[in-house]
């Protein structure tokens, strides 16, 4: 069986004989820091140590051993002709027998067996776009993400990670499939036809990106919202003091909003309900 721990070694410089020589003009403060720093030394050197448990470890078929990407190239010709453009690609597994060339089997697990029953999708073989478990070796933050009261419910097995993400193109943060010139937000597009359709007056944010105001894989507000308050708008639309204003004031634009702030939302406080774009008034509303 082969040895799947990966090595980890975090160096931290020690200070030299000539940084504790500096400060001999103070007999006592030379001695506090010169024993302060050999005790923060050995902690570091006892606590970043060589790491010898499995950090990261592969999809596991029983059985099947790894072949290197070019047995994978026989029949995946359209993947592997794109995947060294992919992010993805920088991942090997280095306890493998072909050092470097297993970039295919750390996501998709040893191949053999696979190649011996002659291929098929799904057989021997671990395929992320029906399970994430093999994202979340990696992905440990968007795991935890998806475990928010507020999530796509890609842990439901209704989704997976494979209809946003294409892991093998060059840009994995659109999906597979899409136009050359694929619009910005074409990964959420896809089914949230509504909010993304063309509009006579736009939401500016819209050109960023709908994460600008949404966490996709998960959060604690209703609708993926990065925050379910005004603050969500005033990121971008920022409180102006004026000149002469009375104190407490608070101006966006030309407009005094303090009144309209302490309503509630500025969605829900019914000024601008329109929030992804109007056909009526630049001031997003129905």
């Amino acid at each position: 069986m082969l040895d799947k721990r990966r090595n980890f070694s975090l160096h931290t410089p020690v200070p030299t004989v000539n940084q504790f020589s500096q400060t001999r003009s103070r007999p006592g403060v030379g001695v506090a820091v010169a024993c302060g720093a050999v005790s923060l030394a050995a902690f570091l050197l006892n606590s970043c140590g060589t790491v010898t448990r499995t950090v990261v470890a592969p999809p596991e078929i029983p059985g099947a051993t790894y072949v290197g990407n070019k047995a994978c190239s026989d029949c995946h010709t359209n993947i592997t002709r794109i995947f060294p453009a992919s992010a993805h690609a920088r991942v090997h597994f280095e306890g493998a027998k072909l050092a470097g060339q297993t970039g295919c089997e750390a996501c998709h697990g040893p191949g053999s067996k696979h190649i011996q029953a002659g291929g098929g999708r799904g057989k021997l073989i671990v395929n992320p776009g029906k399970d994430p478990a093999a994202c979340f070796q990696c992905h440990l933050q968007t795991q935890a993400e998806f475990n928010l009261p507020q999530h796509h419910p890609v842990t439901e097995g209704r989704m997976n990670c494979v209809q946003c993400h294409d892991p093998h193109g060059g840009d994995i943060f659109k999906p597979a499939g899409g136009l050359a010139m694929a619009r910005l937000n074409e990964s959420c597009a896809q089914c949230h036809r509504e909010q993304t359709r063309p509009y006579v007056f736009e939401h500016e944010a819209l050109r960023e990106g709908c994460t600008v105001c949404h966490n996709p894989h998960g959060s604690v507000n209703r609708t993926l919202l990065a925050a379910s308050d005004a603050n969500l708008c005033l990121r971008c639309h920022a409180q102006v003091q004026t000149a002469g204003s009375k104190g407490g004031q608070i101006y966006i634009g030309k407009v005094p909003h303090a009144a309209y702030l302490s309503q509630g939302a500025c969605w829900s406080a019914g000024c601008h309900s329109a929030v992804h774009g109007s056909n009526l008034t630049p001031r997003l509303t129905y």
